[in-house]
């Protein structure tokens, strides 16, 4: 069986810390993406498969928060799991482990290989909103409320300590797909 490498983008104008946050997140393991600002940060998600965003709040032609309002607005769900809907994902997950999963990316074409496996349709369905933590130098009640009520998984304060931002990054990551770090 093949384990998906959750993919994190980065989204920090600041490129010392961006860049700083890739390197440090690829080496416990994850692959990383990364965005000078929120419109780039949209053409990414558009066109790659994305399980978590580390956006921060400003940025030049759209903050982190704006950039959330546009995804939701381009009909991304952003709700969180029902038990019901966390459990019937697992069990689909399970199913799909039990039989080989490997990355979609990697799946063979139809008619390409006797007996290759290929989930059916529900099991491509994106079942889980994708994740994402804010991060911001300027703090107060109002961003918090305000990144809470656009589902942000977690808010955190730069500069930002290492483990806070591991330890976040696993949480979403865990509480979103069931992932667990090796």
């Amino acid at each position: 069986m093949h384990l998906i490498t959750p993919r994190l983008l980065i989204t920090d104008d600041d490129r010392d810390f961006r860049e700083t946050v890739a390197g440090l997140l690829a080496d416990r393991g994850f692959e990383t993406l990364q965005a000078a600002d929120g419109e780039e940060a949209l053409a990414i998600v558009c066109r790659e498969e994305v399980h978590l965003l580390l956006l921060d709040m400003q940025m030049p032609r759209l903050s982190g928060l704006e950039t959330i309002e546009r995804l939701r607005r381009q009909g991304v769900s952003w709700r969180a799991l029902t038990p019901e809907e966390r459990a019937q994902r697992q069990a689909s997950r399970s199913a799909w482990q039990s039989r080989g999963a490997v990355e979609l990316s990697m799946l063979p074409q139809s008619g390409s290989g006797a007996g290759s496996f290929q989930p059916s349709p529900e099991e491509l369905v994106p079942a889980v909103p994708v994740p994402w933590i804010l991060i911001s130098g300027a703090l107060d009640e109002e961003l918090i409320a305000r990144a809470r009520a656009n589902a942000a998984f977690s808010v955190l304060q730069k500069p930002v300590r290492l483990p806070d931002l591991t330890g976040a990054v696993a949480a979403a990551l865990q509480r979103a797909y069931g992932w667990h770090a090796a």
